[in-house]
């Protein structure tokens, strides 16, 4: 039977930065995968998605300098777009594995089973491992409705082949904002349907509504307090049942009601690993309930956000610590979370109602849409919200609705995690006109 150090459950971008870091300090690795190497992000999530939404941005670039240097604003074609995208996640998983293998990392594909907190079986073969990491992530939640096979996920939308003419959306997170403002600038006619009248609940309410009344410019209809109740194929269409008792008769309909971990199968229970509906219990050291089995990324239950470069993040901590480098709790830097529409809506820091209604916290709520920055793209509508701690005058938080708004929030990531005083960034000369230039007049 095959014993390694660390045998590590997912090749997602948790799982990779941890097997890099872990093969890197001389240990014995080995990754176990059941699906497409490299996990979701660059396969079938962020990464695809991106491609997608350059599209979009181009085409928006263009359309605001209208009647300003362009007349005519050119329409995406689908089918060459998904074929630009196939050629960024088309090799992924042969380069992944391959990548692995080359720096002297195990690759074993197949399901993984425990059979104590030492071993695992895959594909009917016997593994020990002196130590585990969880690194299963998380899959596209199903509402659970008549008809409910008929529902596209994430996943399906980033494979079409085609471009439906009509398409619902079932969800008001960020995946479905995401995927509904692609959908509508590329030339669908997309409904959003939402259980009540509070998207993106995560992020500032008043920018959020600044956000929602912009994509209702830009077409897209909103169903708020209104949900699916029955699908129903119908010939080539599906016929949606709506709470409100109203129907919907659309080419598509997809679920982007959340995301769900992936835990079962793997004889967790059997061996006292805890885990919820949410994800796997851990500790301050991303320690599960058996102390050899650790885990990270989007399969834990845990109030950050399940994001890529977290999961990363977590990946090269456990690195550190199971490699004996480091003994320390896992401390988690400020983290900036964003929606890629149009415009982009991002945060970073203290953003809470509650924060904001704390007097020891000065809220600035700016307009940037005149600024020459944003003025010369003609951009409609650029907001944002600066949160400093009155005491020390430190940046803390801060949301931006814009299309740079991207490039805004890293720049306050950097400031907030760095505790850069307002004087130390107006010491700093930055190229000009650029988003960086206007950072002394932000904070």
């Amino acid at each position: 039977m095959e014993h390694f150090d660390v045998i590590i459950i997912g090749s997602g971008p948790g799982g990779m930065a941890a097997a890099y870091d872990l093969a890197a300090a001389g240990e014995k690795i080995a990754v176990v995968e059941a699906d497409l190497w490299g996990g979701t992000c660059p396969n079938r999530g962020c990464d695809p998605k991106k491609v997608l939404y350059g599209a979009v941005e181009a085409k928006d670039m263009l359309s605001q300098l209208k009647g300003s240097g362009f007349d005519v604003i050119p329409e995406v074609n689908w089918s060459d777009l998904m074929a630009f995208k196939e050629t960024f996640t088309q090799s992924v998983p042969v380069e992944q594995k391959t990548g692995l293998a080359n720096a002297g990392i195990r690759t074993i594909t197949g399901f993984a089973r425990f059979n104590d907190k030492h071993t695992i079986t895959v594909e009917n073969k016997n593994y020990q491992a002196d130590k585990f990491i969880l690194a299963t992530g998380q899959r596209s939640a199903i509402l659970d409705i008549p008809g409910k096979e008929n529902f596209g996920t994430s996943t399906d939308f980033l494979n079409m082949k085609e471009l439906p003419k009509k398409i619902a959306f079932v969800g008001g997170g960020y995946i479905s904002l995401e995927l509904a403002n692609i959908a509508n600038s590329c030339g669908s006619e997309v409904h959003l349907l939402h259980h009540n009248e509070r998207p993106l609940k995560g992020f500032d309410e008043a920018l959020t509504k600044e956000l929602i009344e912009n994509l209702k410019l830009r077409g897209i209809h909103f169903h708020f307090n209104d949900s699916a109740e029955t699908i129903v194929k119908k010939g080539t269409q599906f016929e949606v049942a709506l709470t409100s008792q109203g129907t919907l008769v659309v080419d598509r309909v997809f679920c982007a009601t959340g995301r769900i971990p992936n835990v079962e199968g793997l004889n967790l229970e059997k061996i006292g690993v805890d885990f919820t509906h949410k994800g796997i219990s851990v500790n301050e050291y991303l320690q599960t309930t058996v102390e050899t089995i650790y885990a990270l990324g989007d399969c834990l239950d845990k109030n950050k956000p399940k994001l890529t470069p977290v999961s990363s993040f977590e990946g090269s901590y456990l690195a550190k610590c199971l490699s004996g480098k480091s003994q320390e709790t896992i401390k988690y830097p400020a983290l900036p979370t964003i929606i890629f529409s149009s415009p982009k809506l991002a945060q970073v820091g203290l953003t809470d109602q509650a924060t904001l209604e704390d007097k020891k916290y000065k809220v600035q709520d700016l307009d940037l849409t005149q600024w020459f920055t944003y003025k010369r793209l003609n951009e409609p509508l650029v907001k944002a919200k600066i949160v400093t701690e009155k005491a020390t005058g430190l940046l803390v938080g801060a949301t931006v609705l814009g299309n740079e708004a991207d490039q805004l929030i890293n720049l306050f990531t950097l400031m907030i995690n760095q505790k850069l005083p307002a004087d130390k960034v107006n010491d700093m000369i930055m190229l000009y006109p650029t988003v960086s230039s206007d950072l002394s007049y932000l904070y």
